[in-house]
């Protein structure tokens, strides 16, 4: 990729090209100068592998206040009402911006088509057939790329915040491109950076998602929320050496079967809706099955029949799903698919308000790495490109006449990491080794069902590991860089070797998060399982807050 000249001042900085970050970078005012970062390429995120659609309650029979109904019951008592309230009655109009900008949902005639997902009342899940991600986030890139004011920074990584040291304001990143490491000054900074699904070794996200918005926020300061509850998708292929590709809960909202080895559907042993119950119920149905019955439950599956739907409808409804199983040997129209469960999102995150402010002024967070209240202890399916559309939609209100940046701070001296060959490919062995090791601890200890003796000893290991990575020779050069300290580097691989770097960092980051949040909440609600703990209790129908080292309970809001 050519390197392009980066402005040292932006008015806002977005990091992160998935729909949250495109879609508010696309409703910020014209009139401001955007830069758009990703450390891949435009488009290549989590959103662009959402399969199953984007809800809004837009049908005759269908209203915001069943929306808001279903989502509070999917959310087992820790949604804040004022923010699903938002969220539902904003949907509607958010769908019209999408097919406004060439958005291509499916349609019957001249109506668009709703399906059903499970834990919804009534068909209000829009689709473009089983790659509605793709879809939204194709379009939302074409539309970016047209923006005069929006500059997009592709295959940069944004590794800390840059905090004014007086009034603690965000006023900008460092930032990790083409080789060199610089510092970028904004008036706001947006993280829309997704979620951590690489911290767990089954999951059904990309690469990209190694948390790293959180883990940077949380550095800084911001408060956190909720980090204990991740939701495990039930229906991820599962087969040696595949991709653990989602098979989305759409195929079991149009009739698919979740059937075990002797053929016999046995969700309903465990819901009364089967497998259209909630995802955790579904997920814990799976795994327990699978304990139960399996020689080897770790490597075990269950199956997935999709023969009940109709062949034409299958090609019609989901041609990408039968196209992936294709590759894998998998003919859907004769068999069923091998599935079991896998780590999908992360209903906590940084902790923000309507108008994705987090405490840090300056500093917003938009999307999967925000927890804006909605998603509660189990996220409602298809709520989540929702969150992305409606809560992006509220940049446009920015503010950043508030903000008086401070004037510009001279560049200090550019310095230079060395490190002969040989300590240098020792360092990267090690990174490797924890890159490996780490989100296959935190599958075992803080997976599906949890308990405190394997949570503390997770928790004693990954601290052990961030002390190894702290002394890393680069670990001490890099986080003793004063603010404004140009670096570059001399090591042919040094674009891929940092990245690990500084994902390794902050998937070590997250996993104590969550490992810590996870013991911490001693009950079970939506997608926190506790064995020792297994009933929800009253007294723990609150949000878990973290700033730094300190947790803590916080009231929901019921109003």
């Amino acid at each position: 990729m050519s390197k392009i000249d980066i402005p040292s001042q932006f008015d806002v900085l977005v990091v992160g090209a998935g729909a949250a970050g495109l879609y508010t970078a696309l409703c910020l005012p014209e009139s401001l100068r955007v830069g758009l970062i990703t450390k891949e390429t435009v488009a290549l995120s989590a959103s662009d592998w959402a399969q199953g659609g984007i809800a809004a309650a837009i049908a005759p029979d269908d209203s915001p206040a069943l929306h808001i109904e279903d989502t509070l019951q999917a959310g087992a008592g820790l949604c804040d009402v004022a923010a699903v309230r938002f969220l539902a009655e904003h949907a509607p109009s958010c769908i019209k911006s999408l097919v406004n900008l060439g958005v291509a949902f499916d349609r019957h005639g001249q109506a668009l088509a709703l399906t059903l997902e499970a834990a919804h009342s009534r068909n209000r899940v829009l689709h473009a057939a089983d790659t509605t991600g793709r879809e939204v986030t194709t379009t939302l890139a074409a539309q970016v790329l047209r923006r005069e004011n929006i500059q997009v920074i592709q295959q940069a990584l944004a590794l800390s915040l840059w905090l004014e040291p007086q009034t603690g304001h965000c006023q900008g990143i460092s930032l990790f491109y083409q080789g060199a490491i610089s510092w970028i000054r904004a008036g706001a900074v947006v993280l829309a950076t997704g979620g951590g699904g690489q911290v767990f070794a089954q999951t059904t996200n990309p690469a990209v998602s190694t948390g790293d918005g959180v883990a940077i926020a949380w550095r800084a300061g911001a408060i956190l929320r909720d980090l204990e509850f991740v939701q495990f998708h039930p229906t991820a292929l599962t087969k040696p050496g595949a991709d653990r590709f989602l098979i989305s809960e759409a195929v079991r909202g149009e009739g698919a079967h979740l059937v075990d080895n002797e053929g016999r559907r046995f969700a309903f042993d465990y819901h009364p809706a089967g497998e259209l119950a909630p995802r955790d119920v579904v997920s814990r149905a799976i795994f327990s099955h699978l304990q139960r019955t399996a020689v080897d439950p770790a490597t075990a599956h269950v199956w997935l029949d999709m023969r009940p739907i109709p062949e034409d409808q299958i090609r019609h409804r989901f041609p990408n799903i039968v196209k992936v199983c294709q590759r894998w040997g998998i003919d859907v129209f004769h068999e069923p698919i091998p599935v079991a469960p896998a780590a999908h999102y992360w209903m906590g995150g940084i902790a923000t308000d309507l108008q994705n402010q987090t405490n840090i002024p300056g500093l917003y967070a938009v999307g999967e790495t925000a927890s804006t209240g909605v998603h509660g202890a189990n996220r409602l399916a298809s709520n989540s490109l929702l969150e992305c559309i409606v809560f992006g939609a509220q940049l446009a209100n920015i503010k950043l006449a508030d903000v008086k940046l401070p004037s510009a701070t001279p560049a200090l001296p550019t310095q230079e990491f060395n490190l002969d060959e040989r300590e240098w490919q020792h360092q990267q062995a090690q990174l490797a080794t924890l890159r490996e090791k780490l989100p296959r601890l935190v599958w075992q200890s803080a997976g599906i069902c949890r308990e405190q003796s394997a949570l503390s000893a997770a928790i004693a290991t990954v601290e052990s590991w961030q002390e190894d990575f702290a002394n890393l020779p680069l670990s001490q050069f890099l986080l003793s860089l004063q603010p404004n300290e140009q670096v570059r580097f001399n090591f042919s691989d040094i674009d891929h070797q940092l990245r690990l770097w500084a994902e390794t960092g902050n998937l070590l980051d997250i996993a104590y998060l969550i490992l810590q949040s996870a013991a911490f909440r001693t009950e079970s609600r939506g997608g926190h399982y506790r064995l020792d703990y297994p009933q929800p209790n009253p007294e723990w129908q609150v949000h878990t807050v973290v700033q730094k080292y300190r947790w803590q309970k916080s009231q929901i809001i019921k109003s």
